[in-house]
């Protein structure tokens, strides 16, 4: 990857850092969401890469290539999604946003060959500052909330490495994915499940005011018969609830928890949830289901889900984490002590 203090954005966020007001740049060619908005939907499976300015954007070249590589029906695009994580777990997104309209189509696509890649990286620039992330206040927390932050302002998201606004980068990606839901809801019924999956996390980060979206989740985890992705199912519909609060879900997935016949993975997925959703203390019953089923096996395997990847710490899968984080956070952080005792060993 070039230097992206070459990129024409670059004297954007220098302005910016020296104190110039970040809403002088909105919905210029420096605004990754209005360039996104200017895809128009019904060209996207033919739109031209050219078309579209990645060279204002830092990394864009990389993720224009990377987006190509997807489009094609040739090797495996395992490299062109490694760009695409690595720029978005490096806080460097803008350019990574600009790629939701194009994998949305392949996603969504049954025969594409790299569908499961597509989809599976699609939310990765919806989302921001959230590896590592386990606590109650944090986790399944959108930051920027259009009901709380102007859109110009300096939102809870801050800016990303290369001083690009982050929640511009979010927003951009989110209204993709927004606009696409009618779309992308289907995939909740797809026969992988795998795909189930990562279509819960995708349409999690989705703007859904009127419930259309948490009722399809409820709707398919009615159906749902795969441990796993029941367990998708309530997180996806802890965050979209997060962002757009009902009460009635709150208690739903209480006894989600509560119910001793449903599956460890999702009374364990519900226990996080609620936490999220709620400034109660935890009952005794939530602390002794969860010090009882967060085991090792259990945490390893729902490192499946991508919000518990997420949350993982160092030698901590991401439930550990939760458990540890949300319910017992007089236990060390395995983290630090590692890092201390690297420290101790330089020293």
């Amino acid at each position: 990857m070039k230097d992206w203090r070459t990129d024409p954005t670059f004297a954007m966020c220098r302005e910016v850092v020296d104190g110039a007001d970040l809403a002088l740049f909105s919905g210029g060619p420096f605004d990754v969401r209005a360039v996104v908005a200017g895809i128009v939907p019904e060209r996207r499976q033919g739109l031209d890469l050219d078309a579209v300015p990645w060279g204002n954007f830092p990394h864009g070249h990389d993720v224009r290539k990377a987006v190509h590589l997807l489009r094609a029906d040739g090797e495996p695009g395992v490299d062109a999604t490694g760009v695409l994580w690595g720029l978005c777990a490096n806080d460097s997104r803008a350019a990574a946003a600009l790629a939701v309209p194009f994998l949305i189509p392949l996603a969504i696509d049954a025969h594409h060959p790299h569908r499961a890649a597509a989809l599976a990286v699609l939310s990765g620039p919806a989302r921001a500052r959230h590896h590592g992330v386990a606590s109650r206040e944090e986790l399944l927390l959108h930051r920027n909330d259009p009901r709380r932050d102007a859109p110009d302002t300096h939102d809870g998201y801050g800016y990303e490495v290369t001083g690009y606004p982050a929640g511009w980068s979010v927003a951009a990606a989110r209204a993709a994915i927004t606009t696409d839901t009618s779309a992308l809801l289907p995939l909740l019924g797809d026969s992988d499940p795998t795909v189930r999956v990562d279509a819960a996390y995708v349409l999690a980060t989705a703007a859904d005011p009127d419930h259309i979206i948490r009722t399809a989740l409820a709707d398919g985890f009615a159906a749902e018969g795969d441990a796993m992705v029941r367990a998708a199912l309530l997180l996806a519909t802890a965050e979209i609830t997060r962002a757009h609060p009902h009460p009635p879900t709150v208690t739903w997935l209480r006894e989600r928890w509560h119910d001793r016949t449903e599956a460890p993975e999702a009374r364990l997925a519900a226990a996080v949830g609620w936490l999220c959703l709620t400034d109660q203390s935890a009952p005794e019953e939530l602390r002794r289901t969860v010090d009882t089923l967060a085991d090792d096996e259990h945490a390893h395997a729902m490192e499946a889900l991508p919000w518990m990847s997420a949350a993982s710490g160092t030698n901590e899968p991401g439930l550990l984490r939760c458990r540890r984080c949300m319910l017992h956070p007089e236990e060390p952080d395995p983290e630090a002590v590692l890092w201390d005792s690297l420290l101790e060993q330089l020293l």
